[in-house]
Protein backbone atom coordinates (compact mmCIF):
# COMPACT_ATOMS: atom_id res chain seq x y z
CA UNK A 1 0.00 0.00 0.00
CA UNK A 2 1.32 3.47 -0.96
CA UNK A 3 0.66 6.46 1.31
CA UNK A 4 -0.14 9.43 0.32
CA UNK A 5 1.99 12.44 2.24
CA UNK A 6 0.45 16.25 2.19
CA UNK A 7 3.23 18.42 0.49
CA UNK A 8 3.95 21.81 2.56
CA UNK A 9 2.58 23.86 -0.09
CA UNK A 10 -0.99 22.14 0.25
CA UNK A 11 -1.47 23.11 4.08
CA UNK A 12 -4.92 25.25 4.83
CA UNK A 13 -4.45 28.42 6.12
CA UNK A 14 -7.19 29.36 8.95
CA UNK A 15 -8.78 32.51 8.49
CA UNK A 16 -10.35 33.20 11.31
CA UNK A 17 -6.55 33.95 13.01
CA UNK A 18 -6.18 36.28 10.11
CA UNK A 19 -9.67 38.17 10.41
CA UNK A 20 -9.09 39.23 14.40
CA UNK A 21 -6.52 41.40 13.29
CA UNK A 22 -8.30 44.18 11.11
CA UNK A 23 -5.95 46.83 9.15
CA UNK A 24 -6.10 50.69 10.50
CA UNK A 25 -8.79 52.70 8.93
CA UNK A 26 -7.57 54.77 6.03
CA UNK A 27 -9.31 57.44 4.40
CA UNK A 28 -9.07 58.57 0.81
CA UNK A 29 -9.15 62.22 -0.22
CA UNK A 30 -12.55 61.94 -0.99
CA UNK A 31 -13.19 59.87 2.28
CA UNK A 32 -11.62 63.20 4.16
CA UNK A 33 -13.47 65.73 2.43
CA UNK A 34 -16.75 64.08 3.34
CA UNK A 35 -15.54 63.94 6.96
CA UNK A 36 -14.37 67.64 6.56
CA UNK A 37 -18.12 68.77 5.21
CA UNK A 38 -20.09 67.04 7.32
CA UNK A 39 -18.13 68.56 10.33
CA UNK A 40 -18.84 72.44 8.72
CA UNK A 41 -22.51 71.41 8.29
CA UNK A 42 -22.71 70.08 11.78
CA UNK A 43 -20.84 73.16 13.29
CA UNK A 44 -22.95 75.49 10.87
CA UNK A 45 -26.09 73.59 12.08
CA UNK A 46 -24.91 74.21 15.96
CA UNK A 47 -24.11 77.98 15.46
CA UNK A 48 -27.26 78.45 14.09
CA UNK A 49 -29.14 76.75 16.56
CA UNK A 50 -26.82 78.31 19.55
CA UNK A 51 -25.89 81.17 17.71
CA UNK A 52 -26.53 85.24 19.03
CA UNK A 53 -30.03 85.81 19.62
CA UNK A 54 -31.26 89.23 18.33
CA UNK A 55 -30.92 91.83 20.95
CA UNK A 56 -34.18 93.18 19.77
CA UNK A 57 -37.71 93.18 21.76
CA UNK A 58 -40.99 93.27 21.21
CA UNK A 59 -41.53 96.63 23.28
CA UNK A 60 -41.29 100.02 22.00
CA UNK A 61 -37.54 102.65 22.98
CA UNK A 62 -37.81 105.78 24.43
CA UNK A 63 -39.00 107.80 21.77
CA UNK A 64 -36.04 110.49 20.71
CA UNK A 65 -37.21 114.08 20.16
CA UNK A 66 -36.39 114.63 16.93
CA UNK A 67 -36.56 117.75 14.28
CA UNK A 68 -36.22 117.04 10.08
CA UNK A 69 -33.03 118.68 8.13
CA UNK A 70 -32.54 118.69 4.63
CA UNK A 71 -29.35 118.68 3.17
CA UNK A 72 -28.26 121.48 0.91
CA UNK A 73 -25.14 121.97 -1.20
CA UNK A 74 -22.21 122.18 0.91
CA UNK A 75 -23.57 120.30 4.24
CA UNK A 76 -21.66 117.60 5.74
CA UNK A 77 -23.16 115.17 8.43
CA UNK A 78 -20.46 116.54 10.54
CA UNK A 79 -21.36 119.87 9.68
CA UNK A 80 -24.86 119.17 10.81
CA UNK A 81 -24.09 117.35 13.86
CA UNK A 82 -21.52 120.16 14.88
CA UNK A 83 -24.82 122.49 15.21
CA UNK A 84 -27.11 120.23 17.08
CA UNK A 85 -24.04 118.68 19.47
CA UNK A 86 -22.37 120.33 22.28
CA UNK A 87 -19.10 121.29 22.39
CA UNK A 88 -16.24 118.35 21.92
CA UNK A 89 -19.35 115.51 21.00
CA UNK A 90 -20.05 116.48 17.62
CA UNK A 91 -18.40 112.48 16.78
CA UNK A 92 -20.92 111.02 19.33
CA UNK A 93 -23.65 113.26 17.41
CA UNK A 94 -22.48 111.88 13.99
CA UNK A 95 -22.76 108.40 15.21
CA UNK A 96 -26.68 108.97 16.94
CA UNK A 97 -27.69 110.45 13.63
CA UNK A 98 -26.08 107.80 11.31
CA UNK A 99 -27.80 105.04 13.97
CA UNK A 100 -31.30 107.32 14.10
CA UNK A 101 -31.89 107.66 10.26
CA UNK A 102 -30.01 104.05 9.51
CA UNK A 103 -27.53 105.76 7.32
CA UNK A 104 -24.38 103.11 6.18
CA UNK A 105 -21.68 105.91 6.08
CA UNK A 106 -21.53 108.91 6.83
CA UNK A 107 -22.46 110.48 2.89
CA UNK A 108 -25.49 112.96 2.39
CA UNK A 109 -27.18 114.14 -0.58
CA UNK A 110 -28.65 117.27 -1.35
CA UNK A 111 -32.18 117.02 -1.03
CA UNK A 112 -32.12 114.50 1.75
CA UNK A 113 -34.30 114.72 4.96
CA UNK A 114 -32.55 113.29 7.65
CA UNK A 115 -34.08 113.19 11.36
CA UNK A 116 -31.81 114.95 13.99
CA UNK A 117 -31.69 115.03 17.35
CA UNK A 118 -32.93 118.02 19.52
CA UNK A 119 -30.77 119.19 22.06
Amino acid sequence: MSTIAPSPSLRVRRPAARAARSAPVRLTRRGRMVVTLAFLALMLAAFTVYGARSAATGEAGDPVPTRIVTVHEGDTLWGIAGEVAGPGDVRGMVHRIQELNALPGSAVYVGQEIAVPVG
